[in-house]
């Protein structure tokens, strides 16, 4: 159906083939504002219908004998906003068969009214007019239905624009996200390559100066004939020695690449037994006080590494208080707590010094890796690393509390031990004189020969005697040769393809019968794999008297397996 503009004049199609119905039904039409044409034949009345006509006036005598079919066909197929008017002028005949042909027309018209002459003139012009406006209400629907679609049209247009615009912001914004990401990795390369710097600076001093007491000491025993005089150069010796290892034990705890052994153990009596040493640490016009709470409860803690966090809280805290002050070491108990996303009990323990405090700009950087306001060469920056690592690890948490000026408080919350600690005797220190010689037969398998020397001397003063291989390979060819030892004693890291693992499962699977002993100043890269074969491993550095206890217990420990 073309589609119909508004008009002054509205047009209606008139159709009545008998008489003079027909113009003169038009000329009335006319005069009352319509345009009416008069039309020959139903087929020309729908042709306008069809192009410009509003509205139809036909005699029911024009549809006599035409298809009814095809005019309900014609208007079913009307556009959706379409409903055409029809205004049929009908006769009194009252027949049935009339009176049923007039209900099909009306069916199949659909929208009709029907006129019974005679027909007063107001009462056609009236009719129609009602049909056409109720038509011109169909073009305003229409207008609505058309000004929608071309909005859903001019949507669907911005939708597209407005994804394809989102589409490439979000491209956008991905490329910066990926040029941060290639920025911050960049940065971080860069911190690590100055913390490489500071930690270089820090730890090579550190060294250099153990190394110097070391390599001094040794130069001067040779001219030195007084013992006490070799007694405090030996003396220097071994606390540079132990110095070398608490660094090293620093390293490996902030990389945590250094396993921990917790176990239930009793903070006073453990900090306790370190006053002499954090005596010699700290200077005379620094006081260190412990305030315990009586019925404090074990942690469940690594106490060497515990140990090692006290040391550097407590040199921090010296360094903090150039003009002397005190430490107060406090500790209580702490019932349901909430750490690292789980409730339980904990201990509190405090370190509290009276120095300078921190700032609030240096506050949040204190625990980062190599952070350090000391001087190059006056610390290394791993201190408070160490002790955040060993808080994390231990199943706890660190935070500090300071006042610029007024002090500073490091807290830790340690996870309360199960149990209560084993009560441990004394060690007695060992004689310096050799042991019984008939301790047993030891294979040493070390590939460094200046540290195979040295282990060959302890070993033989405690009594061995030694059979040295340089490589795992060496020393499987010493047992298959039948060389009888009692245990075998090798480092983990070795050259030649096999390691100090390894040749613990080869004499394992070769059914050997000997014991094995490892050693290792980098323990963790092999240690799931021989606790599972069972094999102990000594760390170094170790002195003469944990030597001899790895070997008894090793030795007794594959015994009482054979029993």
């Amino acid at each position: 159906m073309t589609t119909h503009t508004k008009r002054d004049s509205p047009v209606v199609a008139v159709y009545a083939p008998i008489g003079r119905d027909g113009p003169a039904s038009a000329d009335l039409l006319s005069r009352n504002g319509m345009n009416a044409v008069v039309c020959h034949s139903v087929a020309q009345a729908l042709q306008r219908a069809e192009t410009d006509a509003d509205a139809i006036f036909i005699a029911e005598e024009g549809l006599f004998g035409h298809d009814l079919e095809s005019l309900s066909t014609w208007v079913n197929q009307q556009p959706a906003w379409s409903d055409f008017p029809f205004v049929v002028l009908t006769s009194k005949h009252q027949q049935p068969a009339v009176a049923a042909w007039r209900q099909r027309m009306v069916a199949a018209l659909r929208n009709v009214s029907l006129l019974e002459r005679p027909v007063q003139g107001i009462t056609l012009t009236s009719a129609l007019k009602t049909a056409l406006r109720g038509r011109h209400r169909q073009y305003e629907v229409r207008a609505l239905l058309e000004a929608r679609e071309r909005a859903s049209h001019e949507l669907e247009a911005l939708v597209v624009e407005r994804t394809s615009e989102l589409e490439k912001a979000n491209l956008e914004l991905r490329t910066q996200m990926d040029e941060r990401a290639h920025i911050e990795e960049t940065l971080r390369q860069t911190q690590k390559i100055e913390a490489i710097g500071q930690l270089t600076g820090g730890i090579a001093h550190d060294f250099n100066n153990l190394l110097m007491v070391i390599s001094g000491g040794l130069d001067m025993l040779d001219r030195r004939a007084d013992p006490e005089r070799r007694k405090r150069l030996m003396d220097g010796m071994r606390q540079a020695a132990q110095r070398g290892s608490a660094l090293t034990r620093q390293l490996l705890a902030f990389s945590r690449r250094q396993s921990l052994a917790p176990e239930a153990v009793d903070l006073a009596r453990r900090i306790s037994q370190m006053r002499e040493l954090l005596d010699r640490s700290l200077r005379g016009d620094v006081q260190v006080r412990q305030q315990f709470a009586p019925d404090l409860w074990p942690v469940q803690v690594d106490p060497g590494e515990l140990e090692l966090v006290i040391l550097n809280l407590a040199v921090n805290a010296r360094d903090a208080m150039p003009e002397g002050g005190s430490i107060v070491l406090q500790a209580c108990n702490a019932p349901d707590e909430q750490v690292l996303g789980r409730r339980g009990d904990f201990v509190r323990l405090a370190v509290t010094d009276t120095g300078t405090g921190i700032p609030a700009e240096v506050r949040s950087r204190v625990f980062d890796p190599f952070f350090t306001t000391k001087e190059i060469g006056k610390g290394s920056g791993l201190g408070l690393a160490q002790v955040h690592g060993f808080a994390r690890q231990s199943g706890g948490t660190v935070w500090i509390e300071s006042e610029y000026g007024r002090g500073t408080s490091v807290i830790l919350l340690l996870p309360r031990a199960e149990h209560a600690p084993d009560q441990i005797d004394e060690v007695e220190p060992a004689n310096d004189r050799a042991l019984d010689a008939s301790a047993g037969s030891v294979l040493l398998v070390d590939d460094d020969v200046e540290v195979a020397a040295l282990v060959g001397e302890m070993l033989e003063h405690l009594g061995y005697r030694v059979t040295h291989a340089t490589s795992a390979t060496a020393a499987l060819g010493t047992l298959t040769n039948e060389c009888k030892v009692d245990i075998v004693f090798s480092d983990i890291m070795m050259p030649g393809g096999m390691n100090g693992v390894e040749l613990a499962k080869e004499i394992r699977a070769r059914e050997l019968g000997v014991p094995v002993l490892l050693t290792s100043g980098y323990a963790e890269v092999a240690q799931q794999s021989a606790a599972a074969e069972g094999v102990q491993i000594l760390a170094k550095p170790y002195r003469l008297e944990e030597l001899a206890t790895a070997l008894r217990e090793a030795i007794e420990g594959a015994g009482a397996v054979v029993g």
